[in-house]
């Protein structure tokens, strides 16, 4: 059988461990729903806790997305002679493509041949089969080279160098399937594409396409030129092999230098922790920390929820997994870089709800940090799955109440993403939450008290399927502006854009704050494309001091493979696409995003979780190095005192001199994307800069103007509220 992608994985008893152990015992062949720790494998039982349990019992029972007892119940149907014709058909064909699922590529092979064998030849069954086949050999192309034999250009789009598959054969089997497969249904655009990513892995594109199925590169040409990014985290060890998951780069340690964290979707895979030397390199701290006691989560957020000085991280569960989500969140306190889980003591275990996004913020103007929670809610569908949104206000004694019905916020939808700020400017913290289904604006109201104006703001949209979204001040005049993706289409929408077909589609929305109003401006600022982002988080690539949007693309589907997309902001004005020529377009699944100066020399560098939902789709984690681009900066790292510590809900403007007359840039400390994992501090990109004239910083509880006098350029300073002046820090320059 070929081997798991997981098997290169870090040892945390996760996944894959357990996938040998049900194999090697025959476990799943017992078909038992059961979720309960004396059902787990005999291996396991001794150290049987509540996420291995719950590990367990997921993987051993009948999830769609992860339930190896439905696998086991699937063969032992097939197994009736009375099943026959194409009822049996169908059940073969899901076992085959759950089997895949699972990381047995061998076996779904096997039986994909199987059944093209039994099948009359032409027929539209075996053209079904075939192109189902393609897709098992193209994961078991990208698993023997992209993941096998990975390196900085494995799966960034278009193909080339290291990215080239040198393991040949399963990318020209899957090549070969595809073309079969358009001879029956040549107008097939999902294929299409398909069969132009085969032969961009076999360096055979363009040559080997026929133009009728030919897709062009020049459709993926980026507008303008920002540099290449090359992925430094094979040589860092930062580049671990997961599912799906979240990612937060921060100072955990307080030592000054950012720290990396991430999550993943496997139910029995670890935190992952690597505190940053100092020196160029990265130490693996997940168990000293304690970081790896916790298993599953996929995405988390970070708060500094008791006032301590340093962030404190919700890791969240049950995404995607309806009534089997309903397993508890981790409230994680940061002792000094050391991680205890505190969620029964602080209130946060019940009721367990199924949920992927959350924001920390000073809700009620008190100074410390609540907690808004935003779960999946299918009470409209199946009153057994409502799943009201929680708002949990801080008591300020390391415990919180969940108060969302009397402050009017259960949102009680399929919540997908949450971003906080004060988008009307009267100094507290609003909530965007987007859903599938319509979206929500909850205008902050004082006394925890919250009005959904979104139909009459008109920011619900997309209000079919919306995904990440977050508060930013993309043209810098001082107003939070929205931008709420999409999370409809696939692979066929990618090729007819490509193609130049016109074909419906949903699209991004960038709403225009004017002056607590918006206007829809997605379609005049160029991000009327195309994408399907699960991930996704805004920073400023070029330092020039505007803020640009990568969108990490992809869906739980194997076939979903197609290029994460960045635009750079051009002066507040429009987005331009620099995916290709920065190097971005990364093939594998987005989620978790954070743009963060790791090597302290003033530019934001990339780092992103990647991985799919299923088993067979776990993929490395990339960082994204940024070139440079000999801009000026300033970055400053907020404490407050009347505030919460971590100066959630701040404003700062920022005024330089530019040898074209003065300029302002405006930040909001805390409005994060709900799937990307930037750091506190502000990294503040100030381009050609003279000189810095003042920084204002209002602050959120008082409303409080703080002036910065006399700050130097290209410098990192410390600034705590009411105090006289800021602190100068100086940090190691470091070298990856």
């Amino acid at each position: 059988m070929t081997r798991s992608p997981f098997s290169h994985a870090p040892a945390h008893g996760s996944l894959v461990a357990f996938l040998a152990a049900v194999a090697l015992l025959g476990a799943c062949g017992t078909g038992d729903d059961s979720d309960s720790p004396s059902d787990a494998p005999t291996p396991f039982t001794p150290h049987i806790d509540e996420f291995t349990a719950i590990g367990h019992g997921l993987l051993e029972g009948s999830n769609e997305l992860l339930g190896r007892g439905l696998t086991a119940r699937m063969r032992l149907a097939l197994e009736n002679p009375e099943l026959v014709g194409k009822d049996r058909f169908q059940l073969e064909l899901a076992l085959a493509e759950r089997l895949l699922r699972e990381g047995d590529i061998d076996g779904s092979i096997a039986m994909y041949s199987a059944l093209l064998a039994a099948a009359k030849e032409g027929s539209q069954r075996a053209y079904t089969i075939t192109r189902a086949l393609g897709l098992a050999h193209l994961r078991a192309a990208e698993n023997a080279n992209c993941v096998a034999r990975h390196v900085p250009d494995c799966c960034i789009f278009p193909l080339q160098g290291g990215g080239v598959h040198t393991e040949r054969e399963p990318a020209q089997r899957a090549f070969d399937c595809f073309a079969q497969y358009l001879e029956f249904k040549p107008n097939h655009l999902a294929t299409r594409w398909l069969l132009n990513v085969a032969a961009l892995a076999l360096g055979t594109y363009p040559d080997a396409v026929p133009a009728q199925h030919r897709i062009p590169l020049e459709a993926f040409e980026s507008e303008e030129e920002i540099g290449r990014f090359v992925d430094v985290a094979p040589r860092l060890g930062l580049d671990t092999l997961n599912l799906c998951g979240g990612a937060s780069v921060e100072d955990f340690d307080g030592d000054g230098l950012l720290d990396v964290l991430t999550s993943t979707y496997d139910p029995l895979g670890a935190l992952s922790f690597f505190t940053n030397g100092g020196d160029g390199t990265f130490e693996d701290a997940s168990a000293s920390s304690h970081a790896s006691d916790q298993l599953g989560g996929l995405n988390l957020v970070t708060g500094d929820y008791d006032g301590d000085g340093d962030s404190d991280v919700l890791l969240l569960r049950g995404a995607w997994f309806t009534r089997d989500g309903q397993m508890r969140n981790s409230l994680l306190r940061n002792d000094g870089g050391s991680f205890v889980d505190v969620t029964r003591a602080a209130g946060l275990a019940d009721p367990a709800r199924p949920t992927q996004a959350a924001a920390f913020g000073d809700f009620d103007g008190d100074g410390d940090l609540d907690l808004y929670v935003v779960n999946e809610s299918m009470q409209g569908l199946d009153p057994e799955q409502d799943f009201p949104s929680q708002l949990f206000e801080n008591r300020g004694d390391g415990t919180f109440v969940d108060v969302a019905r009397a402050a009017g916020v259960e949102n009680d939808r399929y919540g997908k993403g949450v971003s906080i700020g004060d988008f009307d400017n009267d100094g507290d913290l609003d909530i965007y939450v987007s859903n599938f289904g319509p979206n929500r604006l909850y205008r902050n109201d004082g006394g925890m008290r919250f009005v959904d104006v979104a139909p009459e703001l008109r920011v619900t949209q997309p209000d079919e399927r919306s995904f990440a979204c977050w508060f930013f001040d993309y043209d810098n005049d001082g107003w939070l502006d929205l931008f709420v993706t999409s999370y409809v289409g696939g692979t066929a929408e990618l090729a007819a854009e490509a193609l130049g077909i016109a074909r419906e589609h949903e699209r991004p929305r960038l709403y225009h704050n004017v002056a607590g109003r918006f206007d829809e401006v997605g379609v005049e600022a160029g991000l009327d494309r195309f994408v399907l982002p699960m991930g996704a988080n805004f920073g400023d690539l070029d330092a020039d001091g505007w803020l640009d949007i990568y969108l990490t693309t992809g869906d739980p589907s194997l076939e979903s493979i197609f290029p994460n997309v960045m635009f750079r902001n051009v002066g507040g004005a429009r987005f331009a696409d620099v995916t290709t020529s920065g190097g971005f377009g990364h093939l594998q699944k987005g989620h978790g995003v954070a743009f963060a100066d790791l090597d302290n020399d003033g530019d934001q560098d990339v780092f992103h979780q990647l991985g799919g939902f299923y088993p067979v789709d776990a993929f490395h984690n990339a960082l994204f190095l940024n070139p440079g681009h000999g801009h000026r900066f300033v970055s400053l790292e907020l404490s407050g005192t009347d505030s919460n510590a971590g100066a959630v809900g701040a404003r700062i403007a920022v005024f330089v001199a530019t040898p074209t007359g003065p300029r302002a840039i405006h930040r909001a400390v805390g409005s994060v994307s709900s799937f990307g994992g930037s750091p506190r501090r502000q990294e503040i990109g100030l381009g050609d800069a003279t000189a810095i004239e003042r920084v204002e910083i209002v602050w959120p509880r008082s409303g409080a103007r703080q002036v910065l006098r006399d700050v130097p350029l290209d410098a990192f300073l410390s600034v705590t509220e009411g105090a006289e002046s800021f602190e100068r820090v100086e940090l190691p320059r470091l070298s990856f």
